[in-house]
């Protein structure tokens, strides 16, 4: 297997306070891993390290390239921009500022929305999309790079249950030529559809498919739960004696 993503002991602060502490982790090519942790894991430091928007105390990032899908709040749904538009915007660091885009660039971004399956829409104002179409946006205008690895942030949140159903399968597809990781607050999700699990709490805590992460001593360390929690319930992992 090829290695898209690699963190060699990667220490990162955030504001002045330590966040990763010693991060180790490997993600290869046609891998969909999911990133999951309670909330102050360190998740979204991590995504950023990973795309290295932020300076790193130690250790090292080994990346030919990601395309990062932020959370949708991020992005703002009331400028006046087509659905092509916004996708052509994560073309910008490569046409500049004041230069047109050549027609290899729309190529690039019909491209893009042809994976996600918005081509039809790509006139429509991003203002009156869905919820669903609007991650699906976000997620073109990554790809319209080409990466060769996806960061995903919470691409679930203020979803409904079909939209989620729809983007995972999504997710899986593009798993197939690149490496997809994804940050998740859905464990139960993540467990059956993700082929790696990756616990984090500041560092790893434990990494692999979720049929070889049935200690729960490990969900408890990631998550700061005792035995009797629901969590370990809801994931069929009640230690001996609980």
């Amino acid at each position: 297997m090829t290695a898209a993503l690699e963190m060699i002991a990667v220490n990162a602060d955030l504001g002045g306070r330590p966040v990763l502490r010693d991060v180790n982790l490997r993600v290869d090519t046609g891998e969909f891993a999911a990133l999951l942790g309670p909330n102050g894991a360190g998740k979204t430091t991590l995504i950023r390290a990973a795309l290295g928007l932020i300076p790193l105390r130690g250790g090292t990032v080994i990346s030919s390239g990601a395309g990062y899908v932020p959370q949708r709040h991020e992005f703002s749904w009331d400028f006046p921009a087509s659905v092509e538009d916004a996708v052509l915007s994560g073309l910008v660091r490569r046409i500049g500022l004041f230069r047109r885009p050549s027609v290899a660039h729309w190529q690039a971004v019909w491209a893009a929305l042809d994976q996600v399956r918005l081509a039809d829409l790509r006139k429509r104002p991003v203002g009156e999309l869905s919820g669903g179409q609007r991650q699906r946006v976000l997620v073109a205008r990554a790809l319209v790079v080409s990466p060769p690895v996806l960061l995903l942030d919470e691409p679930f949140t203020g979803l409904d249950m079909p939209a989620q159903e729809n983007l995972t399968e999504l997710f899986t597809t593009l798993a197939k030529e690149r490496a997809v990781v994804m940050a998740t607050h859905d464990l139960a999700a993540a467990a059956y559809t993700c082929d790696t699990l990756i616990l984090l709490n500041r560092t790893v805590i434990a990494t692999g498919p979720a049929a070889d992460l049935k200690d729960p001593a490990v969900w408890m360390e990631t998550f700061e739960v005792g035995p009797g929690s629901h969590l370990l319930k809801a994931l069929s992992l009640t230690p001996a004696g609980a």
